[in-house]
């Protein structure tokens, strides 16, 4: 597995992360405890050392599902969670909307507080390597969330701080508080609007970018025909009515390049990521230990400038139909 720097100054990591969230019950159909902890464990022994979860997903079941497995792995993973989505109906909360949900968020500093102690105790352990907010809250100052992210790093609770789903204004903000290591967003061949200004700020300041969804939630391998009942992607713009069929047709020339390159359509999402900025570690996630072993595979595959002029000319910004998730 290779390795790449989280940002200008940031730690060294796989290039390739996985995200956790796809072993939350329901999100991609019912998946069973035992079967998640040895999933993370594949991960881990595959070489891949960055894993990311959150205390929302499966309102902490997540987080205890990777402390389970990482409890004789600990020296061998980078360990990411976020908070700042509330879970817990007696918490207050401002209501966040998104092009698929309302999201209940908390940054206020006593939330922040209180959230670190709960990630560490589900996890079980006493540090995280990166600790992002989740969201933003729009009735708190970035700043102030942010200072109170820095005195957990002062505690040594927290080694690196991050943010997630924020704009680039908020991310300049933040970054003069404290340094922020990683900014997590959206980001794939089929939803580059990061590209704008939020990409480039973080480039500007030395920040490392994680994308989540770097497959298009499962829709890049090019294998999704449908989606079954009670799958998270029914909510997904991009996967509703009509827009499922009009993706299919729009990216069927994406999928005839990785044939052509021998490589798998998933593979060749992964590695436009890679080659668009050193500082970009993809989280992809997967309950197949083949899949998630043919992901680490990509930080394999060199692309020339014409393949990457190519795919950036085939999935420009808009192509997709139907709106983004953000």
């Amino acid at each position: 597995m290779k390795h790449r720097k989280l940002g200008n100054n940031g730690p060294s990591v796989s290039a390739i992360g996985y995200g956790a969230m796809v072993l939350v019950h329901g999100m991609y159909g019912e998946v069973e405890d035992t079967l998640s902890v040895k999933t993370i464990q594949h991960v881990i022994d595959s070489g891949i050392t960055m894993i990311d979860t959150a205390d929302a997903y499966a309102n902490g079941h997540n987080e205890e599902l990777v402390g389970q497995a990482i409890k004789d792995r600990r020296d061998k993973v980078f360990l990411a969670t976020k908070f700042g989505i509330v879970f817990d109906a007696n918490e207050t909360s401002t209501p966040v909307t998104t092009n698929w949900n309302v999201l209940p968020i908390n940054g206020k500093p006593e939330y922040v507080r209180k959230a670190i102690d709960g990630s560490l105790n589900r996890l079980g352990v006493d540090y995280l390597d990166l600790w992002y907010a989740h969201f933003p809250d729009p009735s708190t100052p970035i700043e102030d969330t942010v200072s109170t992210m820095a005195e957990v790093v002062q505690a040594g609770k927290v080694k690196y701080l991050g943010l997630s789903n924020v704009t680039a204004e908020q991310l300049r903000r933040a970054h003069a508080v404290h340094p922020i290591t990683a900014v997590q967003y959206e980001y794939s061949l089929w939803s580059r609007n990061a590209e704008t200004d939020l990409l480039p700020t973080a480039r500007e300041l030395g920040v490392g970018f994680v994308p989540w969804a770097p497959l298009g939630s499962g829709f890049l391998t090019g294998t999704v025909k449908s989606v079954s009942e009670g799958d998270f992607r029914n909510f997904n713009p991009r996967y509703q009515g009509e827009n499922l069929k009009a993706n299919q047709d729009r990216f069927a020339p994406i999928k005839a390049m990785a044939e052509e390159l021998n490589v798998t359509p998933a593979q060749l999402a992964l590695a436009w990521l890679l080659h668009k900025d050193e500082h970009i570690v993809p989280i992809p996630g997967s309950r197949n230990p083949v899949h998630i072993d043919s992901n680490a595979m990509a930080t394999e595959i060199s692309l020339t400038p014409e393949q990457l002029k190519l795919l950036d000319t085939l999935a420009p910004r808009d192509l997709a139909a139907g709106k983004t998730l953000l």
